[in-house]
């Protein structure tokens, strides 16, 4: 029987975000937008859905004038996507 894929994690961007952050300490909004090449909103709009999943956290600063947004990923995003991870495996068995 196969495991069900998480919906929030089976979204192609969502996804994308996911892979880059549980290889790196933190990745800040630039960075995400330019490796998954989404517009600055639809990033916005699945940054906020991982963070309200509670798998990102989310710190918003300033760099001089500039506005930064860092991400994350905390413990329960890096069990969800192993666990994703694992029923993508199971599919292709």
């Amino acid at each position: 029987m196969f495991k069900e894929l998480d919906p929030l994690l089976h979204s192609q961007l969502r996804l994308a975000v996911m892979s880059l952050l549980i290889s790196v300490e933190e990745a800040d909004f630039v960075y995400l937008k330019e490796q998954t090449g989404a517009t600055a909103g639809n990033l916005s709009v699945q940054i906020d859905k991982l963070r309200e999943a509670g798998y990102i956290e989310v710190q918003k600063t300033f760099q001089g004038k500039m506005p930064r947004t860092v991400c994350r990923i905390k413990q329960k995003g890096i069990e969800a996507f192993n666990e994703y991870v694992k029923a993508l495996q199971d599919y292709l068995k």
